[in-house]
């Protein structure tokens, strides 16, 4: 006998089963009293038969579109899409759809994202909040992914602690001269995996922070950082507090004729899908953002299923069961033993006089 078709509703799979409708809905929606083994049973012949849920039907039952938004600062940033799919999976997992709204790293654009998200029903949202930026109560339960320092942050990797492991591995290699490599003062994650860096290395070392935006605002977009001056002032390590950031940082220093390790280090945070690819590859800190998607969505769930109750949730204060995540130290290539000697062999790239420049 054929297999009922994909879309195949709720009566097939009772029929199929020998239980009521009204059983299988509890199974699949998680509710009333029906045990595991059957809501197991439940799911597989679902599956099996090809049912999809109509949102419609729930929506009317529930007053829930079963759909989640999820904004995020920049979705061109490697880091955002596995982000993203992180809370796809963990959201898909809990029975809801997800929209993807980016904020293109603007505070304007990033109102704007949310509230047509608002427009489209979404029973609540994630929110990866533009650099700087505090998110207000915007009418539905909101889950933010930030850092543990930040207001009204519900769950994130432990940034700081993450900082302070790099910081320790580069003191054990014997590095006492760092440079710290941010792209924005205002972002509170970077500041604290700057500030954790320094914990990590302890008060005897001498720490320098380079804020890419401050160099670039002087000397223009994707300018020269001038890593081989720092390096030829004796600066052994060169750590960013993001892979793009170190990529930046390594390549400059190569093209400058300076080893990496040989000569100096380089740290990135993130762990990329190409840093253990680049030539060396780069020592980072890994973040469990599968963990993080659980709990978020955990949370934006207990939220959601509250609202109406006396308890009102707001907008931004929803809660996890803990607001922070390890993150892990991955030592590869691009860090080796401090080369105390690095600064007489860095030789600064001549700068062509006038009279070269003419002729």
């Amino acid at each position: 006998m054929a297999s009922p078709r994909p879309g195949s509703n709720m009566s097939a799979i009772a029929a199929a089963l020998g239980v009521s409708a009204a059983t299988v809905s509890n199974a699949l929606s998680g509710k009333g009293r029906v045990s595991p083994e059957l809501i197991e049973r439940v799911r597989a012949k679902a599956s099996e038969l090809g049912y999809v849920p109509s949102l419609t039907a729930r929506a009317l039952r529930t007053g829930r579109t079963g759909v989640l938004g999820l904004v995020l600062p920049d979705i061109a940033n490697p880091l955002f899409p596995q982000i993203a799919q992180a809370i796809e999976n963990a959201a898909s997992n809990a029975g809801y759809g997800v929209l993807i709204a980016d904020s293109r790293g603007d505070i304007a654009a990033q109102t704007e994202a949310i509230g047509r998200l608002l427009e489209r029903g979404v029973d609540g949202m994630v929110i990866v909040p533009r650099r700087g930026t505090r998110i207000a109560d915007v009418g539905c339960p909101v889950a933010v992914i930030d850092t543990p320092s930040t207001p009204g942050n519900t769950v994130s990797a432990d940034h700081w602690e993450g900082g302070a492991q790099m910081g320790r591995h580069l003191a054990a290699l014997g590095h006492t001269k760092v440079l710290l490599i941010g792209t924005s003062v205002s972002s509170n994650v970077q500041n604290d995996r700057v500030g954790g860096l320094k914990a990590g290395l302890g008060p005897d070392a001498e720490c320098e922070t380079m804020w890419i935006e401050k160099v670039e605002a002087v000397s223009g977009e994707g300018c020269p950082l001038g890593l081989a001056d720092k390096a030829s002032a004796g600066f052994t390590a060169f750590a960013a507090v993001s892979d793009l950031s170190a990529l930046r940082a390594l390549t400059e220093l190569q093209r400058a004729g300076i080893g990496v390790p040989e000569m100096v280090s380089v740290t990135g945070f993130d762990d990329l899908i190409w840093s253990p690819v680049v030539t060396p590859a780069l020592t980072t800190v890994r973040m469990d953002m599968a963990t993080i998607a659980d709990l978020a969505i955990a949370a934006l769930m207990r939220a959601i299923e509250s609202e109406g109750e006396e308890n009102e949730v707001l907008a931004g204060k929803v809660t996890s069961e803990t607001d922070r995540v390890p993150m892990q130290l991955v030592v590869r290539q691009s860090t080796g033993a401090a080369n105390l000697h690095a600064k007489s062999d860095v030789r600064t790239p001549h700068k062509p006089t006038a009279g070269e420049l003419k002729s």
